[in-house]
C-alpha cells in the first residue's frame, strides 16, 4: 500500500490541481478511508473555487479536515464516501460517510465517519450532506401537515427538499426553477413544477435555495400572509438587494436564515450534528434519488471539472466524483 495520498487543492480563483502528500500512519482509534466517491457540493464549492469567501466568514466556513486557508491555497469538501481499509475490527471493510475533502486516502478519527445504512448504496450516499441541510432547513421552516410549500431553485438541495417536503401528509410542494428541464425532476420527487411566472404563491412556506437575487425576490412575492420565507442560499462575499419596501410589511412576512452548521432551534434540545448526520443517511433509503446524481467524473479530472461546474454547469444537479 502507498504511504501517500493525492487530494485536490484549489490554488488560485478558478485554478486548483490535484497534490501528492504522505499519509500518516493511524493511531489506536484512528482510520485509514480508501475514497469511492465524493459528491461536489456545487454552490458553496463554486464560491470556494472562485475565491468568493469573505473574511469576515474564513473561521466560520472551514470545513472538516480542510488544509490551507481561504481565499487560496485550500484543500476543501465535504460530501466523501469510502470504504474502511485499515483501523479497529468493527469498521473494518465498512463503507462509511465522512465530512472530508476530495482525496484519494485518508486518515480520521473513527468518530469523524458514520457506517451507511446497508440499504443506501455508496454511489447515492455522496448527497448525505445536502440531504442534511435540506433536513434542517425544514426544521427551520417549521413545516406542517397540509401546508402549501414553494421551494425557488432546484439544485440538489432544493431538490432535496421538495422530496422531503412532498412526503409530508397534505403537503402541495411546488419547486420553481428557470430550466424548464427540472419539471421532469420535480415529477419524479412528487412536486409540482413551475417556472417563475406561473408559480402558484399563497405559499406557507417558502424554501429559497437559488442563490440568486431574482429567487430570493420571487421567494418573497410567493409566501401568504404570515408566510415564512426561508434563506438557505448562501452568497459569499456578494451583496443582495431585497424588496423590503413592497409589501413586506404589511403581509406580515417572516424572513428566517438556514444553515447547516447548527442543529435548528426547534430541535437542538434533542439532535446533535451527529444524529442529525445519520438522520441524513437513512433518508437516503429511496432510489427515486438516484436521478439526481446527473453528472460524473473521475477524481484525475476534478481540477478541469471544477472550472466546468462553477462557471458553466448546465443541467448539473450533484456532480459525483469517482476514485479508480
Amino acid at each position: 500500500m502507498s504511504d501517500h495520498a493525492l487530494s485536490f487543492w484549489v490554488t488560485a480563483p478558478g485554478c486548483g490541481e490535484i497534490r501528492r502528500k504522505p499519509l500518516a500512519p493511524p493511531g489506536a482509534d484512528e482510520l485509514i478511508v480508501q475514497a469511492l466517491y465524493s459528491g461536489v457540493s456545487r454552490g458553496t464549492e463554486s464560491l470556494v473555487f472562485n475565491g468568493r469567501v469573505p473574511p469576515s466568514e474564513y473561521t466560520r466556513m472551514r470545513a472538516p479536515f480542510q488544509e490551507g486557508d481561504f481565499p487560496t491555497p485550500v484543500k476543501y469538501g465535504y460530501c466523501m464516501v469510502g470504504r474502511v481499509i485499515q483501523g479497529p475490527a468493527e469498521y473494518q471493510g465498512r463503507e462509511v460517510f465522512c465530512l472530508h475533502p476530495h482525496q484519494d486516502r485518508f486518515v480520521v478519527p473513527a468518530t469523524a465517519v458514520h457506517p451507511l445504512p446497508s440499504a443506501v448504496p455508496a454511489g447515492r450516499a455522496v448527497l448525505a450532506a445536502n440531504m442534511e441541510t435540506a433536513l434542517n432547513g425544514l426544521w427551520d421552516a417549521g413545516v406542517l401537515p397540509g401546508d402549501r410549500i414553494c421551494i425557488v431553485g432546484a439544485g440538489s438541495v432544493g431538490c432535496l427538499a421538495a422530496f422531503l417536503a412532498a412526503r409530508i401528509p397534505g403537503c402541495e410542494v411546488e419547486l420553481i426553477d428557470i430550466n424548464p428541464r427540472r419539471a421532469a425532476v420535480a415529477s419524479f420527487l412528487g412536486a409540482r413544477f413551475a417556472l417563475p411566472d406561473a408559480a402558484r404563491g399563497e405559499a406557507d412556506v417558502v424554501i429559497h435555495t437559488s442563490g440568486t437575487e431574482a429567487g430570493i425576490a420571487l421567494a418573497l412575492r410567493l409566501a401568504a400572509f404570515e408566510g415564512t420565507v426561508v434563506e438557505m442560499s448562501w452568497y459569499g462575499d456578494r451583496a443582495v438587494n431585497l424588496p423590503l419596501g413592497e409589501a413586506f410589511h404589511s403581509r406580515r412576512l417572516v424572513l428566517k436564515s438556514s444553515q447547516v452548521g447548527a442543529v435548528a432551534g426547534a430541535r437542538r434540545a434533542r439532535r446533535t450534528l451527529q444524529s442529525r448526520l445519520q438522520l441524513a443517511l437513512s433518508l437516503l433509503n429511496d432510489s427515486t434519488l438516484d436521478g439526481l446524481i446527473n453528472s460524473e467524473s473521475r477524481f484525475a479530472d476534478l481540477p478541469n471539472t471544477m472550472q466546468r461546474l462553477s462557471s458553466s454547469p448546465g443541467d448539473v444537479i450533484m456532480h459525483r466524483v469517482r476514485y479508480d
